[in-house]
């Protein structure tokens, strides 16, 4: 069977490459989403400050809700203090530390904030010295609540010694601190007394916790100090972190970033395998198509059935495994492409790496081969199930009609997508929106089992309605198109599979935008906005000297942060996330969220308000108690206070700022949002206020946390990504499919048709099949991307760039052209009498 796959191959070389190239491409997609979601289970952020640390205990930043994949909690999550004595005590341990982390920047003599680390995480305890990997200090430690010792990169930048006075903005308390000591060799970082550092970074009832415990044990002590840590922490519900994923512990919004990859690669991967199935799917019925008569030959000499099944799968899985190493290859480097745009898009941070194993390209191949085998016994399963006779008889001709039954399975499909397409109707969010694109791919997949019916009643109406003296060329082009329906349909459906895609995603991508942008805009009532990036958040006395500046009329902080939340879908437990506003009673002064009940004055204490889509999954109305997991893990119960409208562009939920306190990594609030009479002097003022203060930047606008949503760059990227490798699919399956004609070409030669008439012939077939495809992939985006207008902008018009659509009609119709054009051309140059001798 082998050598008979190897020897039919020989002589179908053009059919083959298409195979060859959609198994390419389709390998080197599917290991670049496998390499996405093993890093987002496997992958560490690299260990710095902890690096001298044996053990770490701390707090579970996991919430692992009822289903496969758990959710990774951006906030510090803290534990007691008292652990850090409990745990010191244990048998061989060297030393226990009780790590503190807040926000600190220190300021140079022009009044500019010194890079001293992240600057919401830089302040620590002296303790915290310890952890450090060769750290040599100059000077002595802190002792009071004025002294301060810093590292030497920040000591050079501020210009400062030890015995030096520098400005630090900590926690939002700006005050001035003896330097006592430079730790030269470390990490950056500003270093307090410890009962300083707790002061610091208390916050209400979590003042004696500390951020972790980290341990350091004698050289043969690790695993039973790990043991041991292990019992205590599991009667807390902590956990204990070793080896790399200590770095997890350090860095947790790093491990929340991981946990983008695999819901991305989730995302992605049913798309993928849809798209790989029908690229690898029409070009393997291509190359089975070019070997009808070999096959039909083979049951005429008494194969059975299945040989001739296994023959057409042997000789695709031969192909798959030549391109499964390359494709795997391209797979690794569109990973890190993928990585890098993610880092750009501020999903991950630079430091979290990738991690590469064989798996991906394993499971890639397993996927593809079962995907390429499956296709390949389809394809050839009439062929090998007909007679002997009339399976020689049919080799080089095609079934006059069409099966009933694909035509209206193929019907049902694209009954089905219509109905799907109402998604962005009922629920105006992310997962609503990406019906629309799913709609569209299942109505393509009905157009390829109706298509070839279609195709054939199109064309005998066209025949039908021809002039009587229509030119040769244009009367064999429409003749072909119903004679061959099955062919054409092929090509039809694949180049409308491309038009489909592209205006599905990428105006599905726009209008969220667009919608998204919105409603930010509506929201926002403020002129201006302040904010301290370089601070780590705003100080605390900020808001109360804005309010006194004069011409301002409102002055309101808004924070960010992450919720989850638990619902139920079809009886089964579901989980929510996304991002939630931290407001104050007086935020209606600074934003309209277009509240639909309740009163957002009314988030005082332990309160939320709700998106009206979020509030309807909870089942909850106004006064009633709603229960949901704050950033740090707490599970709280509050009360509903108000609904609103505006969740795409502001979040889902809103949170009081009594609610969030004590729940966030910094403590500090993010913007100021400002209210002014709309005078000079107001702007003026404000300009002065923050020029008089260190790491303040005054802007006119203010960037909503629900507004553009990164992951639009990452769908944008992978609709890149997967319409190329469509275009070449498509391509590929079209020169096949034209180089296949050759004997037909060379028949129209010898009874007396001339080049140019048969290049006028396929011309004509080509305007017919791209204007084909044209119209079906209008139709079937239509109705998917009206509703998505309907439900996203209030109209029934997706939101997009205008030159969309001429661009995508301009490629099809080129790719129809140059994929029958040269081809053609290249059969002509071949006798016709040698040309019908080829096999």
């Amino acid at each position: 069977m082998l050598y008979l796959a190897l020897r039919m191959a020989r002589h179908r070389i053009a059919a083959l490459v298409a195979v060859a190239c959609a198994t390419l491409g389709g390998a080197a997609v599917l290991t670049a989403v496998g390499v996405l979601a093993e890093s987002g289970l496997r992958s560490h952020a690299p260990v710095d400050r902890l690096a001298r640390a044996d053990v770490v205990v701390s707090a579970d930043q996991t919430y692992r809700p009822p289903g496969p994949l758990p959710f990774a909690l951006p906030e510090r999550a803290r534990v007691p203090g008292e652990l850090t004595g409990r745990l010191g005590r244990l048998p061989g341990v060297t030393a226990a530390v009780g790590d503190l982390s807040f926000p600190a920047a220190p300021v140079d003599g022009r009044g500019r904030p010194v890079a001293a680390g992240e600057p919401g995480t830089a302040g620590h305890g002296w303790s915290s010295v310890a952890l450090l990997d060769g750290a040599d200090v100059s000077g002595t430690a802190p002792s009071g609540r004025d002294e301060v010792a810093v590292d030497e990169a920040t000591a050079e930048a501020a210009g400062v010694r030890p015995g030096g006075r520098l400005t630090v903005v900590a926690a939002g308390q700006p005050a001035d601190y003896r330097v006592s000591a430079v730790v030269a060799g470390s990490d950056r970082g500003v270093y307090f007394a410890d009962t300083t550092a707790r002061r610091l970074a208390g916050q209400g009832e979590l003042a004696d916790a500390v951020d972790l415990v980290a341990l350091r044990t004698e050289p043969d002590a690790r695993g039973s100090v790990a043991e041991q840590a292990r019992k205590i922490a599991r009667e807390d519900g902590l956990t204990v972190s070793t080896g790399a994923s200590r770095g997890d512990v350090e860095a947790p919004d790093a491990m929340a970033a991981r946990n983008v990859l695999p819901l991305m690669a989730s995302s992605l991967a049913g798309v993928t395998v849809l798209v790989v199935g029908f690229i690898v799917g029409g070009a393997l019925a291509v190359s089975v198509a070019a070997q009808r008569r070999d096959l039909a030959l083979m049951r005429a000499v008494g194969a059975v059935p299945r040989q001739v099944r296994r023959l057409a799968a042997a000789q695709a899985a031969l192909v798959t495994l030549v391109t499964l190493v390359p494709g795997a290859l391209l797979g690794y480097l569109l990973a890190e492409r993928f990585r890098e745009l993610l880092v750009w898009a501020g999903m991950l941070p630079d430091s979290l790496p990738l991690t590469f194993s064989p798996l991906p390209a394993v499971a890639a191949a397993l996927l593809l081969t079962g995907v390429v085998w499956v296709s390949a016994w389809c394809s050839s399963w009439r062929t090998s199930r007909m007679p002997a006779t009339e399976a020689v008889s049919e080799s080089h001709s095609e079934p006059r009609t069409p099966s009933r039954g694909r035509g209206f399975a193929g019907m049902l499909l694209i009954a089905a997508a219509t109905v799907l397409s109402g998604g962005p109707l009922l629920a105006r969010s992310q997962a609503g929106a990406a019906v629309t694109a799913v709609s569209g791919l299942v109505a393509v997949i009905g157009l390829a089992l109706a298509g070839p019916d279609l195709v054939r009643r199109i064309a005998r109406t066209l025949a039908r309605r021809l002039p009587a003296k229509v030119s040769a060329p244009t009367w064999l082009a429409v003749a072909n198109s119903h004679g061959y329906a099955l062919r054409v349909a092929g090509a039809v459906t694949t180049l409308a599979m491309a038009v489909v895609f592209t205006l599905t995603y990428t105006l599905t991508q726009t209008t969220v935008l667009a919608a998204t942008d919105e409603d930010a805009e509506a929201a926002n009532r403020a002129e201006f906005s302040l904010s301290a990036p370089a601070l780590g958040g705003l100080p605390a006395d900020l808001p109360a000297a804005v309010r006194d500046t004069p011409g301002v009329t409102a002055a309101e902080p808004v924070s960010a942060t992450t919720v989850l939340w638990t619902y139920e879908m079809l009886g089964e437990p579901e989980t929510g996330n996304g991002s939630a506003l931290i407001l104050t009673p007086g935020a209606p002064e600074v934003l309209d969220l277009d509240v639909r009940s309740g009163d957002l004055g009314d988030l005082t204490g332990a309160t939320v308000a709700m998106d009206q889509g979020t509030a309807d999954q909870h089942n909850a109305s106004v006064g009633e108690r709603v229960s949901v997991i704050l950033g740090d893990g707490a599970q709280v119960d509050a009360r509903l206070v108000a609904t609103y409208a505006r969740g795409l562009g502001l979040g889902p939920v809103a949170l009081s700022r009594d609610l969030a306190a004590g729940h966030t990594t910094t403590g500090l609030d993010q913007d100021l949002l400002i209210r002014t009479d709309g005078s000079d002097e107001a702007q003026r003022g404000l300009a002065a206020l923050a020029q008089s203060r260190p790491g303040l930047a005054l802007d006119d606008s203010w960037d909503a946390p629900g507004g553009t949503p990164p992951e639009l760059w990452i769908n944008i990227a992978v609709l890149a990504v997967l319409l190329g490798y469509i275009l070449l699919g498509i391509a590929n399956k079209l020169i096949a499919t034209t180089t296949a004609r050759r004997h037909e070409i060379a028949a129209l030669q010898l009874i007396g048709a001339t080049p140019a008439q048969i290049r006028a012939m396929m011309r004509k077939e080509s305007t017919l099949v791209g204007g084909l495809a044209l119209a079906t992939g209008l139709l079937l985006s239509a109705v998917p991307l009206a509703l998505l207008g309907i439900g996203f902008l209030g109209r029934p018009l997706p939101a997009g760039p205008v030159w969309l659509l001429p661009a995508v009609a301009a490629t099809v119709a080129g790719i129809a052209f140059a994929a029958m054009e040269f081809p053609t051309r290249k059969a002509l140059r071949t006798p016709p009498a040698q040309a019908l001798t080829r096999g």
